[in-house]
């Protein structure tokens, strides 16, 4: 219950921002924590808040798991000219890197994207 106690804004932040499949579990002097975020946002804001309760994450007393609900993106068609960096900059809180990450089964190659190709873009 200590576990629970040091990261209770961790855990009261996961609920009150709309993570779905929330698991607290403590075992071994271990706090498992998994969730689905609703957007990439929330789920950076998750791991700052764990950055400020342990900075170094050193103190091996948790995992967190937080995945992005993909069902709630939007899509974008590719344009000539375009690059994931590109795309990236025309959404708040998105990096090359997450636009990759949602659509691993359209892009074996993040610089090799093309013209009409449709996107997923994680928000």
């Amino acid at each position: 219950m200590a576990l629970q106690d040091k990261y209770r804004d961790l855990i009261s932040f996961a609920t009150n921002s709309g993570a779905t499949n929330l698991s607290v579990v403590e075992q071994n002097n271990v706090l498992y924590v998994t969730c689905t975020a609703p957007t990439n946002q929330v789920k950076d804001q998750i791991w700052d808040i764990y950055e400020k309760i342990d900075p170094d994450m050193r103190s091996a007393d948790m995992v967190l798991n937080v995945s992005v609900d993909q069902s709630v993106a939007e899509t974008y068609e590719v344009k000539s000219g375009d690059n994931l960096s590109k795309i990236a900059k025309k959404y708040s809180g998105i990096s090359w890197k997450d636009i990759y990450d949602a659509n691993r089964d359209k892009l074996s190659d993040p610089d090799k994207i093309f013209p009409g190709q449709v996107l997923t873009i994680p928000v």
